[in-house]
């Protein structure tokens, strides 16, 4: 296919993050992988980027290591050619960490990590994750109606991240004030940053502290990891403990959020899962988690990348420092890859979704996303027998962004607690 660098809308194309986009993108994207799997769109920042659409051209540009994570190639690019407009991780990646950087340093750094943040740690974890979606629960059980995103979806990561990181009791409602700047103040000036500058202070701070008196908190995991005589830097872990928790939490708040609310619009899928949850069948609660990630995921769109030297990808010629954008979202309802790809089935087999993402960068803590994701359904579907939406769908609204996709709001009606229902 002859080179491309047009970022003019084929004919027929679809507006693309425009007005009322984010209630469903999916639409557009369907439109894409049919007539321009690999698009060159201008953002609403103004940064041209290509967008990938198709499954498999997903999964080898995921893994491709001509894709740099390092933001100054583009940087580069741009200087060289005049070009203006820096993307960034919603104004927020102020450190280097997982999620910005390549080989070599990403495999040390994701070795050490590795060593801190095992599959064990999650796993022991998992009573503590079980026992604080109740006590969300028991905050509004009793009242018939709640805010599934404020009062459950939203603290329930940001207090499990902290138990799990080490940060003591009295300090975890200053992480949730944080963490709500930075989940609703995205894309107003200083926000974001306010909120970054302040729990990166207090990381760099904690840290400090644990070195006198280590404990078997993540925190100190990190502190503790080391591999061949190397050890993080006082700045690395800190980086490290940042992104666990900012790259965790808002994926998890989308995660129940998005599959709840997709659990409500099917409700035979509902009832089902309801069952599963009254019967103890966790190998379908598992399969829920994953086909919600699929079906409606949490991460529209993977992290950037930049080109390194010239390549091809789905026919189209990128460029040196051109950045590119994986739409996750459009790639995990490709119907080359998934039968019928907009069908929410909770007990779907083959399902190779890649909401986690693919290659050196897939999720670190995609065990501990899996762990709240099974303990919120479980937890929300047994104590909220009869949960119905209290809301037209068609005007719920979504926050607004590049790379994640959630409500802000999920409100619901269900019968008290102490009204015929039960907590077993």
């Amino acid at each position: 296919m002859a080179e491309s660098r047009a970022t003019e809308p084929p004919p027929g194309a679809p507006v693309l993050f425009g007005e009322g986009f984010a209630a469903d993108p999916y639409p557009a994207y369907a439109w894409l992988r049919e007539n321009a799997p690999v698009h060159r769109a201008v953002l609403p920042s103004g940064v041209a980027a290509w967008l990938v659409t198709r499954h498999a051209d997903a999964r080898r540009a995921l893994a491709d290591p001509r894709l740099s994570k390092n933001p100054g190639l583009h940087r580069a690019a741009d200087h060289a050619s005049g070009r203006v407009g820096i993307p960034g991780e919603r104004g927020a990646n102020v450190m280097t960490h997982l999620l910005n950087i390549d080989p070599p340093d990403h495999t040390r750094l994701r070795r050490l990590v590795a060593k801190a943040f095992t599959p064990r740690r999650v796993a022991a974890f998992e009573p503590r994750v079980r026992a604080l979606a109740d006590r969300l629960v028991d905050g509004f059980a009793a009242r018939g109606r709640a805010d599934l995103i404020d009062e459950f979806a939203f603290p329930l990561p940001v207090y499990a991240i902290c138990d799990m990181l080490g940060v003591p009791a009295e300090d975890q409602d200053d992480f949730r004030d944080w963490a709500g700047m930075m989940l609703h103040t995205a894309g107003k000036r200083g926000g974001v940053g306010r909120a970054v500058k302040r729990m990166r202070g207090y990381l760099v701070e904690l840290i400090h502290r644990k070195r006198e008196a280590l404990g078997d908190d993540l925190i100190s995991g990190l502190i503790r990891a080391s591999d061949h005589g190397e050890h993080l830097t006082e700045e690395e872990a800190a980086a490290m403990a940042f992104i666990l928790l900012f790259a965790g939490f808002e994926t998890t708040v989308n995660l129940i959020g998005n599959g709840m609310l997709a659990l409500l619009r099917h409700p035979a899928q509902l009832d089902r899962l309801r069952r599963a949850a009254a019967e103890g069948d966790g190998a379908l609660l598992e399969g829920a988690v994953e086909e919600l990630l699929r079906y409606d995921g949490p991460v529209e769109l993977a992290t950037w990348r930049f080109a390194t030297e010239p390549l091809t990808l789905g026919g189209q010629r990128v460029a040196p420092g051109d950045p590119v954008l994986v739409v996750l979202a459009a790639a995990d309802r490709d119907p080359a890859r998934f039968a019928h790809p907009d069908t929410l089935d909770l007990g779907r087999v083959d399902n190779p979704h890649l909401g986690f993402g693919h290659g050196i960068h897939y999720c670190l803590g995609a065990p501990l996303a899996r762990l709240e994701g099974r303990a919120a359904l479980e937890t929300l579907l047994r104590r909220l027998s009869d949960v119905r939406l209290d809301a037209d769908p068609a005007r719920l609204r979504w926050r607004g962004g590049l790379i994640m996709r959630g409500l802000r709001s999920l409100p619901v009606q269900f019968s008290p607690e102490g009204d015929g229902t039960s907590r077993v």
